[in-house]
């Protein structure tokens, strides 16, 4: 009987303890990818040459692509 009990309440522990650790790594997560640039939504006001500009000082496209972007846009 008690080593009924003992083991019962061992695995509803341990089913917490897991179930707290994974509701706290899923809070880190949500907080580190609340400011992440992936997240970013441009403003309706921004046009896309400004868009455009910022991947590129951002180091995200290439001399080259920001060329044929912008000519692209530009028609």
């Amino acid at each position: 009987m008690f080593h009924d009990f003992l083991w019962d309440g061992i695995f509803f522990w341990g089913i917490f303890r897991l179930l707290f650790v994974i509701l706290i790594i899923w809070l880190v997560v949500k907080i580190i990818n609340r400011d992440h640039p992936s997240n970013y939504i441009p403003s309706a006001q921004e046009n896309a040459l400004d868009i455009l500009k910022k991947r590129y000082a951002k180091g995200e496209i290439t001399k080259e692509q920001y060329d044929q972007m912008k000519a692209d846009l530009q028609l």
